[in-house]
């Protein structure tokens, strides 16, 4: 496993890390724990050191997965939660929720119980749109939290260009988990350029388009209940997307699967510092962490790729 800083917070993070999202079981379908905490166990002892996991996935439940896996190594693993969804009505137009600091703290500290730790290495806010109260909310417990020694560093969880610079206003943004795949490239035009010259680390969400780009998925595929994607087979998007995927295939070989190219795409960008693919099994776990290998794309790959971006 290769390991990569953390923008200019000193953190040495795998490249590939672990997104614990579908684990909390409330959409991607149905999960079992012990075979969730299998896949994690499994991803660790592959070299992968960062796990990403949130207050609202699962409603908990992913944090207190999470604090399984950590017991006993909690110094040899970087946690990353988010908070900011979590009770909230998600419209930005409504009246804040978390408003103010103690919002935040509040939540911060929830998290910390259900993970079993003192101190969380990197935390998001996870709010995605840029409400007055709420970010500087967010701004104020940030400081505080790093003043108390309770964070390592302290992000956002969106791609709006905006969004990103207000939270950097006075330099102390140090990560920003942001989606990005070879199905989905916006944040190359202004978002990723901006951090690597602000030294903040790029934590990569979505790099395989939410299972999207293992090309697994067909026309006539079908999603469970409770999984986000039930709809996707109706939807235009889709069956676009699935023609690009199929011209992708050819980046696959005996060597790497179409996801595991996936993945090298989005490392191959020198802002990005980790990616956080999800697994719901230690076989899909493994997989993952095999895209931590070298070279990541060669000129050919990198033809295929912007090719079919301009189709």
């Amino acid at each position: 496993m290769y390991t990569r800083k953390l923008g200019k917070t000193g953190i040495d993070v795998s490249e590939i890390g672990f997104g614990a999202w579908a684990i909390g079981g409330d959409a991607w379908g149905p999960v079992d724990d012990a075979q969730s905490l299998r896949a994690m166990e499994a991803a660790v002892e592959l070299g992968v050191n960062f796990i990403d996991t949130a207050d609202v996935y699962g409603n908990g439940r992913s944090e207190t997965l999470v604090a399984k896996l950590i017991e006993g190594r909690r110094d040899k693993l970087i946690v990353s939660t988010k908070g900011g969804l979590m009770g909230h009505h998600r419209d930005p137009r409504g009246e804040p929720v978390y408003g103010q600091p103690g919002n935040v703290i509040e939540a911060f500290e929830n998290s910390l119980r259900r993970l079993g730790t003192d101190y969380i290495d990197v935390y998001f806010c996870h709010l995605w749109w840029d409400k007055p109260e709420e970010t500087e909310a967010f701004l104020e417990a940030f400081a505080q939290l790093k003043r108390d020694g309770k964070v390592r560093a302290v992000g956002v969880s969106t791609e709006n260009f905006d969004y990103i610079k207000h939270f950097n206003r006075d330099g102390g943004l140090d990560a920003v988990q942001l989606d990005y795949s070879i199905l989905n490239r916006s944040v190359e035009r202004e978002v990723l350029p901006y951090l690597q010259e602000q030294g903040i680390g790029a934590v990569v969400r979505g790099p395989l388009r939410m299972g999207m780009l293992t090309g697994k998925f067909q026309a006539a595929t079908t999603f469970p209940e409770g999984d986000i994607r039930r709809n996707w087979p109706n939807e235009a998007w889709f069956a676009e997307s699935l023609s690009k995927v199929e011209a992708l295939k050819e980046l696959s070989s005996e060597e790497r699967t179409l996801s595991q190219a996936a993945l090298r795409f989005v490392l191959n960008h020198p802002a990005v510092s980790v990616a956080i693919p999800g697994a719901k099994t230690a076989e899909q776990a493994a997989q993952n962490v095999s895209a931590s290998a070298r070279p990541l794309l060669s000129e050919d790959d990198v033809r295929i790729i912007d090719q079919i971006q301009t189709q």
